[in-house]
């Protein structure tokens, strides 16, 4: 119970980490609403594993590259932010007749994966975990492969929220227009969010 409570703010931290709303979410709820719950659960496990990766990686050191080197940090942002918008164009323009299931593209594990490779926000929140809940103890690397380990299980129940919440969409929106709208309003967040960053700097 003691070694609970010593990572419950490192759980909490990690819940708020992955239930807010980004890219990740964004296009994880859109393509359950799309294509299914099954066809989705590939991008929640490689997004999760990748997501949980990079916070390994960080905390054993290779997280530090963006903090001594910041052009390396903005080529990352540039590309993830550009690649994010060709992603949200491509929700945007998709016809209506993909909303009754015929297509056959879901939001696949390996492009969910390489968002979270590209995603500065993504090492930007590892490099957080690091610098909160660094390890101090004798045996650092085991400590930080524990962290990795509970990252990978909460953002795994959070994102199943999300894939939950975009079958949810279906009931709430019946009519093929309004689908249509709510999955246009989905690419839009997914627009800002991929520019966020920018305007807010």
């Amino acid at each position: 119970m003691n070694l609970f409570y010593s990572y419950l703010p490192f759980l909490l931290f990690a819940f708020v980490a992955s239930i807010t709303p980004g890219p990740t979410n964004i296009l994880i709820l859109t393509s359950s609403q799309r294509f299914g719950i099954k066809a989705t659960l590939p991008a929640v496990v490689s997004a999760c594993v990748a997501a949980s990766l990079i916070v390994f990686i960080s905390g054993a050191g290779a997280g530090e590259v963006l903090r001594s080197y910041p052009l390396v940090r903005e080529v990352m942002s540039w590309a993830g932010a550009l690649w994010l918008s060709w992603l949200s164009w491509q929700l945007f323009t998709a016809p209506a007749a993909d909303l009754q299931g015929e297509a056959q593209r879901p939001f696949s594990g390996r492009a969910a994966a390489m968002l979270q490779l590209i995603n500065p926000k993504t090492w930007m929140m590892a490099l957080a975990v690091v610098s909160l809940f660094a390890p101090h103890g004798a045996h650092p690397l085991r400590e930080v492969s524990l962290l990795s380990l509970w990252f990978l299980l909460i953002s795994l129940l959070c994102l199943s929220a999300w894939t939950l919440l975009g079958k949810a969409v279906n009931r709430l929106f019946r009519t093929t227009t309004s689908l249509l709208w709510f999955q246009r309003v989905m690419a839009l967040c997914l627009l800002f969010s991929a520019w966020a960053g920018f305007l807010g700097a």
